[in-house]
């Protein structure tokens, strides 16, 4: 089967979105992320959620909007027409603690200060149940994915992230 939609997922900070990007670019296809339909545009970002339904509707036009497309981000239910709309996943792992850094500086560059909360709910990805967004859950997702899953795990450059998704193609 020929790959047109891939999907890359993993926990916050493990660079879905900058592998997401990049490997959009190499192949000249479209990019969606996930963040960009869940929450509203809001100054600063992150501050209000958007409704279900319109944003479900939305992502999954936008998957579907060129004929080949990558997005990055968390969908876990989101519903079917999101979920299932892709031929492979890549899951991104990363150790807790490479994760935690990078989110560091990332909310010290877009704030000026990092958001502890934020930080704590980011940190609980690796050891937390099914009722969070955790390793477990997200595991549990991938294994009722309708999609060829490839777990591309370790502190990789972009570059060699790009080279092995490349490789499952």
């Amino acid at each position: 089967m020929k790959v047109r939609r891939i999907h890359i997922t993993g926990a916050s900070g493990s660079g879905t979105s900058t592998l997401g990007e990049a490997l959009a670019r190499q192949l000249g296809w479209g990019w969606v992320d996930a963040d960009d339909y869940y929450w509203l545009p809001t100054t600063p970002r992150f501050q209000q959620k958007r409704n279900w339904t319109e944003r479900n509707q939305a992502y999954a036009a936008a998957v579907r909007a060129t004929a080949e497309t990558v997005a990055s981000g968390s969908i876990i239910g989101w519903g079917p027409d999101a979920e299932d709309a892709f031929d492979l996943i890549i899951y991104l792992g990363l150790p807790t603690d490479i994760r935690l850094e990078r989110l560091r500086r990332r909310e010290l560059a877009r704030h000026g200060a990092v958001n502890e909360e934020f930080m704590a709910w980011a940190a609980a990805f690796d050891e937390g149940d099914v009722t969070i967004r955790s390793r477990r859950r997200l595991d549990q997702w991938l294994g009722k994915r309708t999609a060829r899953v490839f777990r591309l795990e370790g502190d990789l450059t972009v570059e060699a992230r790009v080279a092995a998704v490349l490789a499952q193609m």
